[in-house]
């Protein structure tokens, strides 16, 4: 840590800013292919083609079998315990379908591992002396002893350290059992063959790792190799490749009765429009006839409408023409009166000259 506080302050070694360096979290990380990998980073979610289905999924060979002889190295993809949490979190509302990737992944990797089994097996043929048919069953039955010594020993170490002694013990017993026929099968091996044959150490392959197992192995060597990470790291990834299976075809299953449950739904719906048409087809006439109900309902929802209208123009006119008259009228009597009294006043003007003179 002193080395990189010392490289960051004097700003030759990281682009970014000290804080941003440590917390660097959730799906903010390195750019898996980029040329200055140690500092560019850049934002990616767990759906980018670039992340690990496998890693995400918790089953990745590179992960799993890190450590051990056969330690693949660096995926080529990104691995982020972050972007697991997050595909975890997300995974709980949608189905990413992300089985089917880490399941191809995985199919690649056990078909290798099978094939370099298989190229073990010839090699092993080549170099070791020929044998009869009956003295490699026998040689075989004092393989199959060694594998299940080498796995019940390794299950006892696990339960001594799980603390669970009186387990332990019964599987004790059980090893001793099977050391006991394992000398029985050594003794009838040994009759079958010359003395300088069986003194040449015959090797058996493991089907599971590929691992070369001795015929004479003792057994530390065999609880080693039946305990041991790389085997058992074998054993996990083939357990979950059969999970892996089994989860993608139930979910292609659930899949495709959905799809065919949709297409029943559409076909049904064609159907209905398809005998909807037919029925109108053979009864023109009620459709005729209902067309010219509707056609006629309109007309006389028009007809009343423009009725409405002349009537109530109509009476507007009626009120217009009857406060003319009115006003017409009363503008008459006020002229009559006006005249009248002009006539009364011209009157008395004449009387009263009359009277003076």
């Amino acid at each position: 840590m002193p080395g990189i506080l010392h490289k960051w302050k004097q700003g030759t070694a990281f682009n970014v800013s000290m804080p941003a360096y440590f917390n660097l979290q959730g799906s903010f990380r390195k750019a898996p292919h980029s040329p200055s990998r140690d500092t560019t980073r850049q934002r990616i979610k767990f759906s980018d083609d670039r992340v690990c289905k496998s890693h995400l999924l918790n089953c990745c060979p590179h992960d799993v079998l890190s450590g051990t002889r056969m330690d693949l190295g660096e995926c080529l993809k990104v691995h982020d315990l972050a972007l697991r949490a997050d595909y975890e979190i997300a995974s709980k509302e949608q189905d990413f379908f992300f089985e089917l990737d880490a399941m191809d992944h995985l199919q690649s990797f056990i078909a290798d591992c099978d094939r370099r089994t298989e190229v073990s097996k010839k090699r092993l043929a080549e170099t070791q002396e020929e044998i009869s048919a009956e003295v490699a069953a026998k040689a075989e039955r004092v393989h199959e002893l060694n594998e299940e010594i080498g796995k019940l020993l390794a299950k006892v170490e696990q339960l001594g350290a799980e603390g669970n002694v009186e387990e332990s013990q019964k599987v004790m017993d059980e090893v001793e059992k099977a050391r006991a026929k394992k000398r029985e099968a050594e003794e009838v091996y040994r009759n079958s063959m010359p003395a300088s044959s069986f003194q040449q150490q015959k090797l058996r392959v493991c089907e599971v790792c590929s691992a070369y197992l001795g015929l004479h192995d003792n057994d530390r060597r065999l609880a080693d190799h039946f305990g041991g990470k790389l085997h058992l790291g074998f054993i996990e990834i083939r357990e979950k490749l059969e999970e892996l299976k089994r989860v993608v075809a139930e979910k292609q299953e659930k899949r495709n009765q959905e799809r065919l449950k949709r297409r029943e739904e559409r076909e049904r719906e064609e159907r209905e429009k398809l005998r909807r048409s037919r029925s109108h087809s053979k009864n023109p006439k009620r459709s005729r006839s209902r067309e010219h109900r509707r056609h006629r309902s309109r007309s006389m929802s028009r007809e009343r409408k423009r009725r409405t209208r002349s009537k109530s123009r109509e009476k507007r006119h009626r009120h217009r023409s009857r406060s003319s008259s009115r006003s017409r009228s009363r503008s008459h009597q006020r002229s009559r009166h006006s005249s009248r009294d002009r006539s009364r006043e011209r009157s008395k003007r004449s009387i009263y000259l009359c009277y003076y003179n």
